[in-house]
């Protein structure tokens, strides 16, 4: 019995769902260049976002929510969506769940309340929980092999639009005149969201022709079974678990960590975080690609969890604010050098014909570590000690470098056999 079986109904697919379409090959990185539009959008609203809430006169439980609802929102969205988009298309989910962004951002604009505005915040992370259909078009546009390098500038082009992002909202935010003096920043990433829509609908070419038959697609719940009974998929799904555990953990922890530490305020957090910003977005631009297409994907996962461990365990003892940001940069870096290696990795080895659906629960399982990881590195700081979230990140990230060597070594049979069962039948077969 083979390791893995794709779903018995590949063969009987339609010759038009088993061939996609055939973008130009600036189909990916015009796709990426939207995407750095809109994340400019959500960077200008997020450094915003507790001043927002405490515009309402929100308790700091409130503030949380107002960020933890979006990752949930994101939880249930990233299959759905990739479910979606195997089905109908890439294109016209991209153009709605972008629209549907838009609409969210100016709903915040003029939220009356707190309560309305943690509602918002779901549905818009409902709504932006379309990474797995950014990725699953450029698995769809993309040889296996440059796989990785597009998904690094996928991370690079978010990375960049996070970075550019706070400062415009930081020159047109007025937290002085309440809920109004957000505003004005929120109208413009939903301008933002609005123009990312209108670019793929006017410049970007669909990648997947829809299904003319289509067979059942397995619910959500059978499909987490069989993905997680993946000899591959299984094992990357629960490191993205534990590493966004991990990172999530400490990077919402970090400014309490650094002012107890150091006395750092809002500036010197600022400027930590546009130099990891700087060094991830250089990292995935340049390096990340280069690397996995000379010494493989699985290495290079097994080596940015090493790194990023390594920094993870030293930060607690470092002597001063120089050595803080730098082993801040080595922590973005190997998250860099690591993350787009997982999507890469799950698109050659998973049911071409269900893509964007296991994409989609991969992204769901860092989505859920995005909610739960915070939590517990605050509970961890308040109890253990202000360095525990760091010493518990490397805990979870030594696991992850076996489950990333695991995986990798796996990875090339399964691959072998997709590519078998996914091959178009020979002409003397067919009726």
């Amino acid at each position: 019995m083979p390791e893995f079986e794709a779903a018995p109904n590949n063969r009987a697919m339609s010759k038009t769902a088993r061939s996609a379409a055939t973008p130009s090959a600036m189909a990916a990185p015009s796709l990426i260049a939207v995407i750095f539009i809109n994340m400019l959008g959500f960077g200008i609203i997020v450094p915003l976002l507790p001043f927002y809430a405490k515009s309402f006169d929100a308790p700091a439980w409130q503030i949380a929510l107002i960020f933890s609802a979006y990752s949930a929102g994101a939880f249930f969205g990233e299959p759905f969506w990739g479910r979606l988009s195997d089905r109908y298309g890439r294109k016209p989910i991209l153009i709605s769940t972008i629209a549907g962004n838009c609409l969210c951002y100016l709903a915040l604009a003029f939220a009356p309340n707190v309560w309305i505005a943690l509602a918002v915040r779901f549905l818009g992370g409902l709504a932006s929980g379309n990474g797995s259909v950014i990725q699953g078009y450029i698995a769809d546009v993309t040889p296996p092999e440059k796989r990785a390098r597009r998904m690094s500038h996928m991370g690079a082009a978010w990375n960049v639009g996070l970075i550019v992002g706070p400062s415009v909202g930081g020159i047109f935010a007025h937290p002085e005149a309440g809920p109004l003096g957000f505003r004005l920043p929120l109208l413009i990433a939903s301008g933002l969201a609005a123009a990312s829509a209108l670019s793929i609908l006017v410049f970007i070419r669909e990648s997947r022709a829809r299904q003319e038959v289509f067979e059942h697609q397995p619910s959500r719940w059978s499909a987490i079974g069989e993905a997680v009974r993946h000899p591959v998929v299984g094992r990357l799904m629960l490191l993205t678990f534990m590493v966004g555990f991990a990172f999530t953990g400490v990077e919402s922890i970090f400014g309490l960590w650094t002012q107890a530490r150091f006395d750092w305020g809002p500036r010197e957090i600022g400027v930590c975080f546009a130099f990891v910003g700087v060094c991830a977005a250089t990292t995935q631009m340049f390096i990340t690609g280069r690397l996995s297409e000379r010494y493989g994907e699985g290495k290079m996962l097994a080596i940015g969890m090493g790194l990023t461990m390594v920094s993870a365990l030293a930060q607690p003892f470092a002597p001063n604010g120089t050595v803080v940001i730098a082993l801040m940069c080595c922590m973005a870096v190997g998250q860099s050098v690591a993350f787009p290696n997982v999507s890469a990795l799950i698109s050659r080895t998973a049911d071409p014909h269900r893509t964007g659906q296991i994409l989609g629960l991969n992204n769901a399982m860092g989505a859920l570590a995005r909610v739960i990881g915070p939590f517990c590195a605050g509970l961890a700081f308040a109890g253990i000690s202000i360095s525990g979230p760091f010493f518990i990140a490397a805990l979870m990230l030594a696991p992850a470098i076996w489950l990333a060597l695991a995986a990798s070594r796996r990875a090339p049979a399964i691959e072998a056999q997709v590519e078998q069962l996914t091959e178009p039948e020979p002409e003397a077969s067919r009726p």
